[in-house]
């Protein structure tokens, strides 16, 4: 296809992508779900699943194959500014205020699924199909460990504000306990990336210029980014320079990120975290937020889609494998977090919640599996497989807070509600 029929067909499918990822997430809501579920199905949806299968020839001329790479490059985009947001809203504080608790519930939740991903890909690894032929025993074992360790962190924050928990004793823990989860999650993978260059030059130079460049943002760059801070606050808000600068920053530090031989996504996500908070960080996901959310992360939603076949799973033992796939990933994650939580004094139900919350996979699960699919280390049908459990699990968590612990809060009085808010600092001194 010329650039022009490219050009023209990427604007019926912006049109298409976004208005069905609407009419799901809103469907999605009906149930109670939140609206990035909604668009996480639409994405499957709209692949080979569905529309594919109802419609093979009307999908194959909307999503050709010589059209993905527009799609990709403006879903990369679009995932690199979430990430940076994601590092925008990272609290440090919450994970000092809930340490001791924190740490038992997120060691419980990247230790106990990382060793149960890998003894299970130490399994599939044998099965044809299902990781890439370059892939050694021990990649496997990391990717599948990492992939089932993951935590939906931007899910779970939201969750917890729509039920009004911020800053209570349960929304702190799971906060702080989901973002140092994700963190040694994001780590182990970028190390897995890095040495799978099979070059030893090359993985040396990817951990050790992804560390330097963490060091660098955080050290040197954070208090120079303190002055965008004093100059939102002095004229209230972020001028359209600043903005320009801040967007030029992003796609600087994911460049630079992905030429080292990490990936881009770690460049935006570093650099959130060393950007000032208070009045800038609000103004910033006011005027980003919208624009990323629903009009540029549908993007990536549907690119995953597109590489979802639910019709490659078509025989009882790879259905067994997706079975055994989910119970890993429930037990390892959401059954070893709600322990861990009981054994540090949780109450029931908010040790119940948690391991709920923490078991949820959501987009970050997407991300992930897709780094490992351009990468070639799973198959479609791993990729499938595991988009499936994401789905699930993620679909699985609002549903069980609510019957855990949702409606047992709101029964409670406001003056038992309020003493929530003061266990977050007592807890721990305890």
């Amino acid at each position: 296809m010329s650039n022009a029929e490219l050009s023209i067909l990427f604007f019926l499918q912006l049109a298409v992508i976004l208005g069905v990822c609407r009419v799901v997430g809103f469907l999605a809501k009906k149930i109670g779900q939140p609206q990035v579920v909604g668009e996480m199905i639409a994405g499957v949806l709209m692949g080979p699943s569905l529309f594919g299968l109802l419609l093979p020839g009307l999908q194959h001329q909307l999503f050709p194959r010589g059209a993905m790479g527009i799609l990709y490059a403006s879903s990369q985009v679009g995932l690199v500014l979430y990430m940076f947001l994601i590092g925008v809203e990272f609290d440090t504080n919450l994970i000092s205020r809930r340490l001791r608790s924190a740490a038992s519930v997120s060691l419980a939740g990247i230790i106990t699924p990382f060793v149960l991903g890998s003894l299970l890909a130490l399994l599939l690894v044998e099965h044809p199909g299902l990781f890439g032929h370059q892939v050694v025993t021990w990649e496997a074992m990391f990717f599948l460990g990492a992939a089932i360790s993951i935590t939906a962190f931007p899910m779970l924050a939201r969750i917890i504000f729509e039920q009004g928990l911020t800053g209570t004793s349960l929304g702190t823990l799971a906060l702080a306990a989901g973002s140092m989860n994700d963190a040694a999650a994001w780590c182990i993978l970028a190390g897995l990336l890095a040495v799978m260059k099979q070059n030893a030059l090359v993985a040396v130079l990817a951990i050790v210029g992804g560390g330097l460049y963490a060091a660098i943002i955080l050290l040197i760059g954070k208090p120079l980014l303190a002055r965008l801070g004093t100059m939102s606050e002095r004229h209230e808000g972020i001028s359209a320079p600043v903005l320009a600068f801040v967007l030029m920053l992003v796609m600087l530090c994911a460049w630079i990120t992905d030429t080292i031989g990490i990936y881009s996504i770690f460049g935006g996500f570093i650099l959130g975290i060393a950007m000032p908070r208070g009045v800038f960080a609000k103004h910033l996901q006011n005027m980003l937020e919208p624009m990323v959310t629903n009009f540029m992360l549908p993007l990536f939603f549907v690119y995953s889609g597109l590489n979802t076949s639910v019709g490659l799973v078509n025989s009882w033992l790879l259905w067994g494998i997706a079975l055994l796939v989910f119970l890993v990933a429930l037990c390892g994650k959401g059954v070893a977090c709600w322990l861990a939580a009981l054994l540090n004094g949780e109450p029931k139900r908010e040790a119940v919640a948690i391991g709920t919350l923490m078991n949820a996979r959501g987009l970050m699960e997407l991300i992930l599996l897709n780094i490992g699919f351009q990468q070639g280390i799973i198959t479609p049908t791993l990729f499938t497989i595991l988009v499936l459990m994401a789905v699930v699990t993620t679909l699985m968590t609002s549903p069980i807070f609510e019957l855990a612990y949702g409606r047992y809060r709101r029964q409670r009085t406001p003056t038992e509600q309020a003493t929530d808010v003061d266990l977050v600092y007592s807890s721990d001194r305890k």
